[in-house]
């Protein structure tokens, strides 16, 4: 997804040979990031040893071995169309089932389906912090790059807050692209823009209610604009995304929804920055804003630093070290999430 002078609607097959001036500062940048995600990671290096083994274990119970196993097989020598738009131009998986970032919706279409094409993906992703663990698996189908549609189940286990305990969410998600069109439209200000919803079912909510939480369903609403400006930054394309959610959910919902402080509708800022290094590699930073619905614990925003590799239209792995503060009785929640991505 490298710009530079050659045309994207000619093909857009830059060289792929850098100037030894330009592979210089590519490769410090490049090595910077690098340095500051390990830094990040180094300070939580327990439970990104124990999540490297954790997740192996939960891609396989997870039911996605089979959609692993067929990718690797497609990118050895399958024959199968994962579909004819360009690299990374889905995003990645986010945590609640819809394409964009790990922790924001964006505005693109899941899969790499054109207007004639439908694409499909299957994720899952493990999130290891300092004393619960987030486990998140699904899929989502891009129709004709208009509608997407997502089904992930969340599990949430409570550590040493609730020993033993976890608590399972469903979430069924829907978008619509509206307008514009993130990557060819370089010629126009416009992002490309979408609706979206997140209907979640929390299916454990005795620790909810206990906390306070008014409702175990809820539905989050967002608006997403998305572009992608090429060759804008250092020479390589830069990513921006702003998203506008509606939502009455205590921690995404895993806490239930609405609260004693408050149980209506509350607009939240989320948004995503991502620069590709390459046409596969990427890295990034999103913030996304919280409710705080319970008095009982505060609830803090989100943040979280990112590197995607796509190593091809059939797998992507994200890595990321995230910073998700208080939740529940615990104060600084950091720690590593790992996803993995794999389409047909």
């Amino acid at each position: 997804m490298r710009g530079g002078n050659v045309s994207f609607r000619q093909g857009y097959h830059a060289d792929m040979l850098l100037s030894y001036p330009a592979w210089i500062a590519s490769y410090s940048f490049h090595s910077a990031v690098s340095i500051l995600l390990a830094a990040a990671i180094a300070d939580n290096i327990s439970h990104f040893q124990s999540i490297m083994i954790r997740f192996s274990s939960s891609v396989l119970r997870s039911g996605l071995a089979v959609a692993l196993i067929s990718s690797f097989w497609l990118i050895s020598g399958g024959t199968a169309n994962a579909g004819d738009r360009l690299l990374a131009t889905g995003g990645v998986s986010q945590i609640e089932g819809a394409a964009g970032g790990g922790l924001v919706p964006w505005a693109v279409i899941a899969g790499y389906g054109t207007r004639d094409q439908i694409g499909t993906i299957a994720f899952h992703t493990d999130i290891e912090i300092d004393d619960f663990r987030l486990k998140s698996s699904g899929i989502a189908v891009g129709v004709h790059d208009r509608v997407e549609l997502s089904l992930t189940r969340q599990l949430f286990s409570l550590g040493t807050t609730v020993p033993g305990q976890s608590i399972r969410q469903d979430i069924f998600g829907a978008k619509l692209k509206l307008a514009g069109d993130a990557v060819i439209d370089q010629d126009s200000w416009i992002p490309q823009v979408a609706v979206g919803l997140q209907h979640k079912r929390n299916r454990d909510m005795a620790i909810p209610f206990a906390l306070g939480a008014r409702e175990a369903n809820g539905t989050d609403f967002y608006l997403s604009a998305t572009k992608l400006y090429l060759a804008r930054f250092a020479g390589r394309n830069l990513l921006l995304n702003a998203t506008l959610r509606a939502t009455k959910a205590n921690q995404m919902g895993l806490l239930g929804f609405g609260g004693d402080r408050r149980n209506r509708y509350r607009l939240q800022f989320e948004t995503s920055a991502a620069v590709f290094l390459t046409d596969s590699f990427a890295v990034g930073a999103e913030y996304r804003f919280k409710p705080d619905n319970l008095s009982v614990f505060p609830e803090d925003n989100y943040s979280d630093l990112f590197a995607a590799w796509f190593f091809s239209k059939h797998a992507s792995v994200t890595l990321a070290y995230a910073r998700l503060g208080q939740i529940a009785d615990k104060k600084n929640q950091d720690g590593v999430y790992l996803s993995l991505q794999v389409s047909p």
